[in-house]
């Protein structure tokens, strides 16, 4: 921002200016731009070397004004190319558009243009565009912020994502990765022959995951619906509706609280493969991990939390039942809230209100100790409502749970397919959400009912974006576009 000037007085300046280019005839937001190439594919084209002529577009980042030479930056998404602009090329009447003057009373850092001429270098060896024609095509009515400083606060930043990406070109880089993260599970999924199916978000009875889910009303019917919070229930009915192989991906809703691994709205994907068992699946998703790790980041080694994780070696199996025993001196079977509770009292944890969620509790204690990868195997019927029962220990499930790095990068098991069962799971479930454990699961008579016509064995498997923040490194908030936060007032004037 200019010094002494305040943010109104910038604006209406630059207002002006935009009405100043209509009286010159040129619209300071026009819908056709020519273009030949980006950037990046210009400086390594023929053209460039070559010198024919090119129409090049992108924000100008800097302005350096020397007499009648004219020195700006100009970015587009490929790279960046400095435009050498020399009043004697752009005469009074300019074929291409503005002239000297003008450009130089009129052009603002944060302005879009379209620049005409040839590729050079500058006596310092710099990467140039011989400016013979400019165009502003978007004017800039608000100042980006100082380039020296440029945006650190936080909370700005976050909010006003779209200048962060402006001003630090490493956070759109990472976006992008986000986006060929989710582009590389596609590809690994279509190769093996799923299927994408998108699913509604809004659910009479939501369900497949612990947690609270948000409400809403559709007007139309006068109907209340939640948002879902899995994937998990309409992809099993296309199970058994005759899909083999499925998979989705898009957001989910938890209605709960923010930290460096969760928010309650998300991206997440979950694939459910017929006539496969939860030992078919580990080997499937370590392939899936270490394909989408070097599609996204190139690499299968990282140093995340502290700890050295290698995705190409062979995960370890990790016995739930053991660990707790091992580490808390607790048999999961045997025990009850007190003595639990104790164990999370010793490691400041808050006590909880049932066996389930404290047994889970301690889990989540024990997971933040192992490096992995992992797969952590042999979970309790207790904390695996949807899951099969194990045939040689009923009490416990073909669930696995991947403990990378200290964190749970996601869930899959042997999917429950005997309506009676499950019923009396989601029956259990349901009486612990009546005695007020809102994050219990529902009953979902409809679900059950599909069970009764037949679904086939199954393993399924989910995870979120979070994967994607732990092996970036960055918090949830960091991790997204544009995380949920509260309502502001903009300054317009």
């Amino acid at each position: 921002m200019d010094i002494g000037q305040s943010l109104k007085q910038i604006r209406d300046i630059r207002i002006e200016k935009a009405k100043k280019l209509k009286t010159l005839g040129f619209d300071p937001f026009p819908a056709r731009v020519m273009r030949s190439m980006d950037i990046k594919n210009f400086l390594i084209s023929e053209e460039y070397k070559i010198g024919k002529e090119v129409y090049l577009t992108g924000r100008i980042m800097s302005i350096r004004e020397h007499g009648k030479l004219l020195f700006a930056d100009l970015r587009d998404t490929s790279g960046k190319i400095q435009l050498y602009i020399k009043e004697e090329t752009l005469a009074l009447e300019p074929k291409h558009g503005l002239s000297f003057k003008d450009l130089i009373e009129l052009l603002d850092t944060g302005d879009f243009v379209e620049a005409y001429g040839v590729g050079t270098k500058t006596k310092r060896g710099e990467d140039s565009l011989e400016v013979q024609g400019i165009r502003i095509i978007t004017k800039s009515i608000r100042p980006l912020p100082d380039n020296w400083e440029g945006l650190q606060d936080q909370e700005t930043r976050q909010r006003k994502r779209y200048l962060d990406m402006v001003m630090n070109e490493d956070i759109r880089r990472r976006f992008e990765r986000r986006s060929r993260y989710w582009d590389s599970h596609r590809e690994f999924l279509k190769k093996s022959n799923f299927y994408e199916v998108n699913i509604p978000v809004l659910e009479l009875t939501t369900g497949g995951a612990d947690a609270k889910p948000f409400v809403t009303h559709m007007d139309s019917i006068d109907q209340d619906f939640y948002l879902r919070i899995s994937h998990e229930l309409p992809l099993k009915r296309l199970i058994g509706g005759g899909f083999e192989k499925v998979f989705d991906i898009g957001p989910r809703f938890r209605n709960e609280g923010f930290s460096d691994e969760h928010l309650p709205e998300h991206i997440a994907m979950e694939f459910y493969w017929a006539y496969a068992d939860y030992k078919q699946g580990m080997d499937f998703i370590e392939a899936m991990f270490r394909e989408t790790a070097l599609q996204t980041w190139g690499k299968t080694k990282f140093e995340l939390n502290g700890k050295e994780i290698d995705l190409d070696k062979k995960w370890e199996r990790l016995d739930f039942t053991k660990l707790i025993k091992d580490r808390f001196n607790i048999d999961i079977f045997k025990t009850n809230l007190d003595e639990i509770n104790n164990a999370l009292n010793k490691n400041k944890v808050e006590k909880k209100d049932n066996v389930s969620r404290g047994i889970d509790a301690l889990g989540k204690i024990l997971r933040k100790e192992i490096s992995g990868p992992s797969f952590m195997i042999n979970e309790p019927k207790f904390l695996s409502p949807l899951a099969k029962s194990m045939v040689e220990d009923p009490r416990l499930t073909e669930r696995i749970h991947p403990w990378i790095a200290g964190s749970e990068l996601g869930n899959g098991f042997s999917e429950l397919n005997d309506p009676i069962d499950q019923y009396e799971r989601f029956d259990e479930q349901q009486k612990m959400r009546e005695e007020g454990d809102e994050e219990a699961q529902m009953m979902d008579e409809d679900f059950v009912e599909m069970l009764e016509f037949g679904m086939p064995p199954t393993f399924g498997w989910g995870h979120s974006e979070r994967n994607f923040w732990i092996f970036e490194g960055i918090s949830a908030r960091e991790g997204v576009p544009f995380p949920p936060m509260k309502e502001h007032s903009i300054t317009i004037n």
